[in-house]
């Protein structure tokens, strides 16, 4: 056999000398159709560092952003420091028994979806690869759908966000209801609630007309009875999906739920644990799944969850914003779905990295360049660092 006839890429262990994660409080100022309103979003971003200099960068968000950069810099750092970026199951393996020995979740979720897609964006790197080619390279490009309304916005400002964004290309537009209703359901009825949220959707799909999906998201803020009846009143709207529409993503809820609307349901975007991805399966409770790589335990544990939800024929898409470290999960695996532009979410990461790519037409082209393709502005990173903590207050 002619030595030329197979090339081999010989991957060199990578081992890693430096992790380091900055916590950062980021106002973020939204701006559409003469409506300003800025609002803090906590994250976290993690630097992984290899003894061939290679930096990988990984990203959290929606959490307590001290608590999640305490973890990685006095739990993860140790544990890891010496080992090979390159072995991701390994790590991960040893993550989860150091961070969640019994099965917790919630910080240490975060913390280990942050050390692991620094991981994954080094292992990238090093084999002169974008990442999502490195998890399969099913498409060059992704689909995407627009996060824009938002409870601060009345109806009329709703209607003309919707216009506008319409007018920008956008065929997929999502908006939150509830607005944290059973938080203080002891001072708002939630019958009056879910009837203006189904006013506002209405509203909005007469406004855009019929040839433009439109998706909901509770954020788990609901109780069953109010997410039926929220449910059947929108029916008639021919909804995409309705995210996260009970207390808690209990499973048996959005089972009954999902078996009592022609309503498509949608969760899991919060879930850190892998087994809640079963149960939501098994108990047929959702119509689509939603793991997001910067909460539920990075690229590692979403491939393992993509390939349950491949075996039971459900479609996953992105929820729980962060586009850009989410394009390359669902760029690269076959079953990949739809990519959630968050605008508030989109507006942070473009204070905090460089080189991020711009929909057109409702398609986010992935990058070229191995790794993530692109890179944190490290100045931005420090500033943001020396603010205030949010304390329980940047998460949306």
């Amino acid at each position: 056999m002619n030595k030329n006839d197979h090339q081999f890429i010989q991957l060199r262990p990578q081992r890693i000398v430096k992790v380091k994660a900055w916590p950062m409080n980021i106002p973020v100022k939204v701006e559409v159709v003469g409506v300003s309103r800025t609002m803090p979003l906590s994250a976290c971003l993690c630097e992984v560092e290899t003894e061939d200099g290679i930096k990988g960068y990984g990203f959290t968000a929606i959490t307590e952003e001290d608590v999640v950069a305490s973890a990685i810099n006095n739990v993860i750092a140790p544990t890891v420091i010496g080992r090979d970026a390159i072995a991701t199951e390994a790590i991960w393996e040893e993550l989860n028994w150091v961070l969640t020995p019994r099965g917790q979740s919630g910080y240490a979720s975060h913390a280990i979806a942050a050390l692991d897609i620094a991981l994954w964006d080094i292992k990238a790197q090093a084999m002169g690869v974008p990442l999502w080619r490195l998890l399969g390279g099913a498409r060059e490009e992704v689909p995407v759908y627009t996060t824009f309304g938002f409870g601060f916005l009345s109806q009329e400002e709703l209607v003309a966000a919707a216009k506008y964004w319409v007018a920008q290309g956008n065929r997929r537009l999502k908006m939150t209801v509830a607005g944290e209703a059973m938080r203080h359901r002891h001072r708002r009825d939630l019958e009056a609630v879910i009837r203006e949220d189904a006013a506002r959707v209405m509203a909005v799909r007469d406004a855009v007309g019929d040839e433009v999906d439109i998706y909901i998201d509770a954020n788990c803020n609901l109780d069953p009875v109010h997410a039926f009846k929220l449910a059947k009143m929108l029916e008639p709207v021919n909804l995409g999906f309705f995210e996260e529409p009970v207390l808690q993503n209990d499973v048996r809820h959005l089972s009954e739920l999902r078996r009592r609307t022609t309503v498509r349901i949608a969760a899991g975007q919060n879930e850190g644990q892998a087994f809640r991805f079963r149960d939501l399966l098994v108990e047929q409770a959702v119509d689509i799944i939603q793991p997001n790589v910067a909460i539920t335990g990075g690229f590692t544990q979403c491939v393992r969850i993509a390939g349950m939800a491949a075996a039971f024929n459900t479609s996953i898409t992105n929820g729980g914003a962060w586009p850009f470290h989410n394009m390359h999960l669902h760029a690269g695996l076959a079953n990949g779905g739809l990519v959630e532009y968050h605008h508030p979410a989109v507006l942070l990461c473009e204070q905090i990295f460089t080189g991020l790519p711009v929909p057109e037409n409702g398609v986010l082209a992935l990058p070229k360049s191995p790794g993530l393709g692109f890179s944190p502005n490290m100045d931005a990173v420090e500033e943001f660092s020396r603010n205030p903590s949010a304390c329980g207050n940047g998460k949306g």
